[in-house]
């Protein structure tokens, strides 16, 4: 019979091999998940001298069990509302024309800069990321408003391209994050805590980004020309009209950091605010409403599949013992804790060349999760690490997500084009990787401060 480790290897590279053809994340875990658990516990039964047909026939009624079992706890995980909840919240402010409101006291505030059509985009696509938790949402919703703008006062393509498809990855970062949601439900960690460790970095990253594009437009001053200056009036009367998005926002994120709202509370009351001034702004129709419903569910069902899918492919690795034995080889090299991690970061930006984000996440986890508890790593402070890097997966070539995205709202400019403006942001989040690196209360303060932790 095959080594158990051999067949972690394997189990590994096949999965692989499916994410390649383009084979959905989740169904490729489970089955790979489902029919590694049958070899492993099969392999397993006839070491120990049990009869080969039995031991398959074991072997299979575990898997059975198993998968059963993983898909009924993801299915009743209390816990995972937050998921719906968070969803239909971004939908609603979608589909009500939230983005527009926010991208608008934006421009005001910074329009008339060097710049400021691109700066304003980011600082949009932060707002947004907080309503709706999505990186693709975020690009696309951003970037049907602002690159119109950009393309109308002659910014450089590359760097109205570049802004909205890193502006949008903001929405891994930033609370209330998908991606923070799934790792904080695979690592058994607190999704409150992990929402509170995204602030300070997102509201850091952010800042990179505006940095980066001063960088550009000044060495190349044509790429960014300056907008209309608006007057006072205007940038109170924008900013009055995107206060109750603001709101919601602060009434969420401040709810859980103060502990008056468990974070699937927060969830609950955040849909049921976005829904009350998307109602109260007269742009929710019946039409509008049901592709809300439906987008909320079709992501929904998405979400949990990966969930489940993830729940049944660790038990798998677990059973082969290779995330043990990867533990003991990075341990035992000679490059200390940074090195490791920095071997570990590497690892992601390498996979982010082939790989979606979540496919990324689901996939490693059951592999890094084990390094960092045996280095006595914070996993919330790794947890941030990872979301960066993954971040920088979705604009890194040749998948890049988030570039074909914005390829998609502008087909007129070339792929090359895109990628060489999400170059500047990029070395950003590497920038911010370092500083949480060399100051990991940028992550921690906040979740040690949470109130009822």
């Amino acid at each position: 019979m095959i080594s158990l480790t051999l067949l972690g290897f394997l189990g590994l590279t096949i999965l692989f091999i499916l994410l390649f053809l383009r084979m959905p994340v989740a169904l490729s875990m489970l089955g790979v998940g489902f029919v590694g658990t049958i070899i492993a516990n099969a392999t397993k039964f006839i070491e120990v001298g049990m009869a080969s047909e039995q031991a398959w026939a074991r072997g299979l009624k575990i898997a059975y069990s198993n998968l059963a079992g993983e898909t009924f706890e993801a299915a009743s995980n209390f816990n995972l509302l937050v998921i719906p909840m968070f969803i239909l919240m971004g939908s609603l402010a979608g589909a009500s024309g939230m983005s527009t409101d926010l991208f608008g006291a934006a421009y005001r505030w910074m329009g008339h800069l060097r710049g400021g059509l691109a700066s304003a985009t980011i600082a949009a696509c932060a707002g947004f990321a907080a309503l709706s938790g999505s990186s693709l949402a975020s690009a696309v919703t951003m970037g049907r408003v602002a690159l119109p703008e950009m393309k109308k006062y002659k910014y450089a393509d590359s760097l109205a391209t570049g802004s909205v498809a890193a502006g949008g990855t903001l929405g891994f970062l930033i609370p209330p994050s998908g991606g923070m949601i799934i790792y904080a439900v695979l690592t058994e960690q607190s999704i409150g805590r992990l929402f509170m460790a995204g602030i300070i970095p997102g509201v850091v990253l952010t800042l990179l980004f505006i940095g980066a594009i001063y960088l550009v437009v000044t060495r190349k001053p044509e790429a960014g020309p300056p907008g209309d200056r608006s007057t006072n009036a205007e940038r109170w009367k924008s900013l009055l009209r995107a206060a109750p998005i603001l709101f919601v926002v602060g009434m969420t994120i401040g709810g859980m950091y103060t502990g008056f709202f468990t974070p699937v509370e927060a969830s609950s009351v955040g849909a049921f605010l976005t829904f009350v001034v998307a109602l109260s702004r007269g742009t929710l129709s019946w039409t509008k409403m049901r592709q809300v419903i439906l987008q909320t569910m079709n992501a929904t069902a998405t979400v949990f599949l990966i969930i489940i899918g993830a729940f049944v492919f660790i038990p798998f690795m677990a059973l082969t013992g290779l995330p043990a034995q990867l533990v003991t080889t990075l341990t035992s090299l000679p490059i200390g804790d940074i090195g490791i991690l920095l071997v570990i970061i590497a690892a992601y930006m390498f996979l982010g060349m082939f790989l979606e984000g979540i496919a990324m996440l689901v996939l490693t986890i059951p592999v890094v999760i084990p390094i960092a508890i045996a280095l006595n790593w914070d996993l919330v402070w790794f947890g941030i690490i990872v979301v960066i890097v993954l971040e920088m997966g979705m604009i890194s070539p040749p998948v890049g997500i988030n570039v074909f995205i914005v390829k998609s709202i502008a087909p007129e400019v070339p792929m090359g084009q895109i990628f060489r403006g999400i170059w500047p942001f990029w070395f950003a989040m590497a920038a911010m990787i370092g500083l949480l690196i060399l100051f990991p209360q940028i992550a921690l303060y906040l979740p040690q401060t949470l109130v009822g932790t």
